[in-house]
């Protein structure tokens, strides 16, 4: 259906796709994506190279090193214009081989008008695309000239890779280079670098070196989204929440700057509630709390209100467990040999971490001395771990042998613990 002519060869091509690039006389219909530009005319370079218009989509996005909607936009472009034309559309068929679109390169009635081409039909019953051009009009020899100089030169796109600095790659070679027989030295204009410059003092960094990403910025979308993840993460009555839903019922708090720990403790001032809606429960207790807490220095005296009465309450719970089971009488241990020997590998770790090695005196461990726990094998803490899901008395046992609560913690993860704790706090009726 077009009313070009197939163009003879890619180089005539060439000259009318420089020649509807440079007219002005396209406007392309869509009002997003890319515009005409670079893309397009290296886009049609790599179409006139092909011997059959059978260009692949993927192919193409792999030539220009774009994406393959980028070339979709591109070859809309090149058939907007009246320069593409299909001779038969590929194949989607699923389950069978797809096939790509085949086209004809295609020269617009407007470029023989504008450079006064003549043309003629040399077979009366074929389509009126096979005509061929036989003259040009005296004034179009000029154009033609230019266009057909456009035709031969290549457009390559500049490419850059990430993390060069343009200002040392981009610039001239590092060493001068001359050919030919003359007696003058081609550094005879350089100068050597002075001894005190600071280029080998160490004052400055090398522009080459790696530079660490930057932190990811959010925006207020993302930050009700990051704070949402981190309540139903940290909230146990919120496990089973949806997160676009928690982020919009906590909008007014993410906003105000509140982070997990703030909501989490202002959540803290009522009990867990058990419910059918998280999210509506969560509206409802966060209803006046940016008005409440309105200052950042009031929500971090209010947290550390919060964390103290955790740690007493934490405290409680683990004398009232030790209280009730030597008023019972009985020590609860992992019934596992397996186990068994788990726990005595990790109070021993625990003891000559405390004590050294054997030497008798004693060690003072920081909170830098953590990573000394990580010495057991990773086999190990995994039993210990899986053992102590299935038996909480594990747990208990350990925190009667004398091993601190925060080593407790570390080895079997705080969900175990306080999971065991609660549970060995909880009345029975």
């Amino acid at each position: 259906m077009t009313t070009g002519r197939i163009a003879p060869e890619p180089y005539s091509w060439m000259q009318a796709v420089h020649w509807v690039g440079g007219s002005g006389l396209y406007a392309p219909s869509q009002t997003h994506g890319p515009k005409w530009g670079p893309t397009t005319i290296a886009l049609a370079q790599e179409i006139s190279a092909l011997a059959e218009c059978r260009p692949s989509v993927d192919y193409l996005a792999r030539k220009l090193a774009v994406s393959p909607r980028t070339v979709k936009y591109h070859l809309a472009h090149l058939r907007a214009a009246g320069l593409l034309a299909y001779r038969s559309k590929g194949t989607r068929l699923t389950g069978q081989v797809r096939q790509a679109s085949v086209y004809e390169r295609v020269i617009p009635r407007e470029f023989d008008r504008a450079l006064g081409i003549r043309t003629v039909q040399r077979d009366e019953a074929a389509p009126a695309y096979t005509r061929v051009a036989v003259g040009i009009a005296e004034e179009g020899r000029s154009l033609i000239g230019k266009l057909a100089k456009k035709a031969a030169r290549k457009i390559r796109r500049k490419r850059t890779k990430p993390g060069v600095d343009k200002s040392v790659h981009g610039g001239g070679r590092c060493t001068p280079m001359q050919v030919g027989t003359s007696t003058v030295s081609p550094t005879g204009s350089s100068s050597l670098p002075s001894e005190k410059s600071k280029l080998a003092s160490g004052e400055k960094v090398s522009p080459t070196q790696q530079q660490k990403p930057k932190a990811r910025k959010f925006n207020a979308v993302g930050r009700r989204h990051q704070l949402a993840r981190e309540l139903i993460t940290t909230v146990p009555w919120l496990a089973n929440a949806a997160v676009p839903r928690i982020a919009w019922v906590a909008r007014h708090v993410a906003d105000a700057g509140w982070t997990a720990t703030e909501v989490r403790a202002f959540l803290a001032l009522a009990e867990a509630p058990s419910v059918r809606r998280p999210s509506a429960l969560l509206a409802h207790r966060l209803k006046g709390a940016v008005q409440l807490w309105a200052t950042a220095q009031q929500r971090a005296v209010a947290v550390e209100a919060w964390h103290r009465a955790e740690e007493t309450a934490r405290k409680a719970r683990i004398a009232a467990v030790r209280q009730q089971r030597e008023a019972d009488g009985e020590v609860q241990l992992p019934q596992s040999r397996a186990a068994q020997q788990a726990l005595a590998a990790a109070v021993t770790a625990v003891e000559a971490a405390a004590f050294g090695n054997g030497s008798g005196e004693a060690v003072v461990v920081g909170a830098r001395d953590e990573q000394r726990l990580e010495d057991l094998p990773r086999d190990v803490v995994l039993s210990l771990r899986a053992a102590a899901q299935t038996d909480p008395g594990l747990i208990l046992a350990a925190l009667d042998s004398g091993m601190p609560e925060r080593d407790v913690r570390r080895l079997y993860t705080n969900w175990l613990v306080d999971q065991t704790l609660r549970n060995a706090c909880a009345p029975a009726f």
